[in-house]
């Protein structure tokens, strides 16, 4: 398995750095923790959080299309793969696939579903890659040789601001290399309420998820939060047309990590996640002025999601 070093002094500097900051926010790639995977899979569970499975639903409709574009494709590099659901159809579409490379920020959450992935698909090589997508990682040299194709579901490019999200899809056309293919997946603009629900459950899923974050900084980072002195809290953004996460401070208090101190007043916000929800023509726009081109673009009937190939 290949892993990035010394993830644990940059949890910790990005930690201390965003609480710093004014307003306080962390990232949300920190979310994901064993504990924190498994929850977001009970998230993608929910009645409301509609994502996954009209993605899922998608991508079911569409594998004989994908199977005859792509069937050129060597070898498959997920970005940010916590879960193999969508993973599993992609590989029925594309059985001549000779290898796998999921990319995660979870270790342990990562080599079990690399694990399940190799027993389901034996002749299938599987190189799970701990390390985040947002830069660039050295592929093997067998990988280089091939036609690449990239996958990166879940809207999580939604979790970027627009500026970053250039950022990874001008590192992912480098990357993939001359010929290379993405396939993505982006959440669209829809009514308010849909998606206000879709980030607060009412069995409360979402919001222990957004707590949880503050669960791993006392666990790995000695930090001193009561995650129950915190409110979980979504937001809509219409400016810059985002769905926010907060977790609000109930009361003044003082939390310390690693010798340092911060305080809250009552009412204060960490901001910790955004999910940017895209018109199509807004994400063709990024798409091309990130140096790729729409091959093909699916949606669903509702057209609350769509799937793109880019190439």
């Amino acid at each position: 398995m290949l892993k990035s070093a010394g993830v644990d002094q940059v949890f910790l500097s990005e930690v201390i750095a965003g609480l710093s900051n004014a307003p306080k926010a962390l990232s949300p790639k920190w979310f994901y923790d064993q504990r924190g995977s498994q929850l977001f899979e009970q998230i993608t569970q929910q009645p409301e959080y509609y994502p996954t499975r009209t993605e899922i639903e998608l991508l079911a409709s569409i594998s004989a299309e994908l199977g005859d574009q792509l069937s050129d494709r060597e070898a498959l590099i997920e970005y940010g793969s916590g879960s193999s659901r969508k993973t599993r159809l992609l590989l029925r579409a594309l059985p001549q696939l000779q290898q796998y490379l999921p990319m995660d920020v979870s270790a342990e959450f990562l080599r079990g579903a690399a694990d399940g992935l190799s027993k389901q698909f034996p002749k299938l090589h599987v190189r799970p890659v701990v390390g985040d997508f947002n830069s660039t990682v050295k592929l093997p040299a067998t990988v280089q040789s091939m036609t690449r194709l990239g996958f990166f579901p879940g809207s999580t490019i939604g979790n970027l601001p627009p500026s970053a999200a250039c950022s990874f899809l001008r590192l992912r056309r480098e990357e993939l290399g001359r010929g290379g293919k993405l396939l993505i997946g982006v959440d669209l603009r829809k009514p308010v309420e849909v998606l206000l629900a879709a980030y607060d459950d009412s069995a409360g899923v979402t919001a222990a998820f957004n707590r949880n974050l503050l669960l791993r900084i006392n666990r790995e980072l000695g930090g001193d939060f009561d995650p129950d002195r915190f409110d979980h809290q979504a937001r809509w953004n219409d400016d810059h047309g985002r769905i926010e996460m907060h977790l609000v401070s109930r009361g003044l208090q003082r939390v310390r990590i690693d010798n340092h101190c911060f305080e809250f007043a009552d009412g204060e916000s960490i901001h910790s996640e955004n999910s940017h929800k895209y018109r199509l023509g807004e994400f063709k726009l990024l798409a091309r002025v990130s140096g790729w081109e729409v091959v093909s673009q699916w949606t669903d009937p509702q057209q609350w999601f769509a799937i793109f190939l880019l190439g």
